[in-house]
């Protein structure tokens, strides 16, 4: 459809700052803080990540859909993303096997999007002002209104979003007669964790966020993984208390992107809110361990604080992102206990970090080995 017949749209910012456009979506009224990926593909995975739930996305990147939609692509179900900002948007999908335009996408997800915007001056004004809520509307045009509408959206920092995403019954994936049975503590978890972890002979039992750890031990697992997810950790206090938990448990356990921060939190360090936060599929992260630097794919914008780790006994950083020097992973000293701050599962992004998972499962069979057969070796 030619752009003159799309419907207009506006994008204010809390500053008051206003950028006019064209609807690409659904029409209606969407709010959310506003983020920037810089991913130059994989915008199916972005959409679907769990962890944007509640944001206003920018794609940096200029073409978006211009590749359509196909469900096996998708991390959840349906889109997470509380609206897209873009510059220019594909109506029409050039892959022969997409079973879907990404407008279709959208609509049937009632996700309101706006193009035609400067995406480059708009991410400019974002890393130097950091990161600040917004809103879109198809509907609306008196910006006043539009004003009044922003100043009730609640700040990212303090907010707790990850209930909203995170599964509410316990459910299986993978062979039950597999290895390892590994249960996922869940924030919002992405589909390819999950798939990474039955491609290495695990049988995951994905837990709601009021589990607690009795529930989980029941079933025996060799390890414990702490997912990604939506939203402020310094604000899950039960979570934290379960992974705390979990932790005095023994046995094997790895986090992920928020399930690296409630894991720093549970050891008494703090996390903190980052100015623009990492998303993108290219940070570039050295391996303390190994000396090694591998690209990474990322989404968060809270952290984990350096002074905090300076001042503890028990942990150690292992990880650093080269871009700005912040900590990218740790793990304990005196437990099978290690996360990472990026997505080794990547989807969309570079498989670099895929080792992770591997590493995961070299201490769960560590610690299947009878204590006996480890004295003699």
């Amino acid at each position: 459809m030619p752009k003159s017949l799309y419907p207009t749209a506006i994008l204010l910012l809390e500053d008051g700052k206003v950028f006019h456009g064209r609807a690409c979506g659904a029409i209606g009224t969407t709010t959310g803080e506003l983020c920037f990926n810089t991913g130059m593909t994989g915008y199916q995975e972005i959409f679907t990540d769990p962890s944007y739930y509640g944001q206003l996305l920018v794609a940096t990147h200029v073409h978006i859909g211009n590749y359509g939609i196909e469900d096996h692509e998708s991390e959840s179900k349906g889109i997470k993303i509380a609206g897209l900002i873009c510059r220019t948007f594909n109506d029409v999908p050039s892959r022969a096997r997409a079973q879907s335009s990404l407008k279709k996408f959208f609509v049937d997800n009632k996700i309101v999007a706006i193009s035609d915007i400067d995406t480059r001056a708009l991410v400019r004004h974002l890393r130097s002002a950091g990161a600040m809520n917004g809103i879109i509307s198809s509907e609306l045009t008196d910006i006043a209104k539009l004003k009044e509408m922003l100043k009730k959206v609640p700040s990212m920092q303090g907010l707790e979003l990850s209930s909203k995403v995170a599964t509410e019954k316990a459910y299986e994936e993978g062979d039950a007669d597999a290895r390892f049975k590994v249960a996922l503590f869940d924030m919002g978890v992405k589909g390819n964790i999950v798939k990474c972890l039955t491609a290495r002979g695990c049988n995951v039992k994905v837990y709601p966020m009021a589990s607690s750890i009795s529930d989980m031990t029941k079933w025996k697992p060799d390890g414990f993984l702490i997912s990604n997810g939506p939203g402020d950790p310094g604000v899950m206090a039960d979570e934290i208390e379960t992974i705390k938990q979990i932790i005095e448990a023994g046995l094997p356990v790895l986090g992920i992107c928020l399930g690296h921060q409630l894991i720093a939190l549970a050891n008494g360090i703090a996390t903190y809110k980052m100015h623009n936060g990492h998303r993108g599929i290219n940070h570039p992260v050295k391996n303390l361990l190994t000396g090694k630097c591998e690209i990474t794919s990322q989404n968060h914008g809270f952290a984990v604080s350096e002074d905090g780790i300076k001042k503890s006994k028990n942990v150690e950083v292992t990880h650093i992102n080269l871009n700005d020097g912040t900590i990218e992973g740790i793990r304990l000293k005196d437990k099978p206990v290690f996360a990472v701050q990026y997505h080794p599962e990547a989807a969309p992004g570079p498989e670099d970090a895929r080792y992770v998972f591997d590493e995961f499962i070299q201490l769960m069979e560590k610690a299947k080995v009878p204590q006996s057969k480890k004295v003699k070796a």
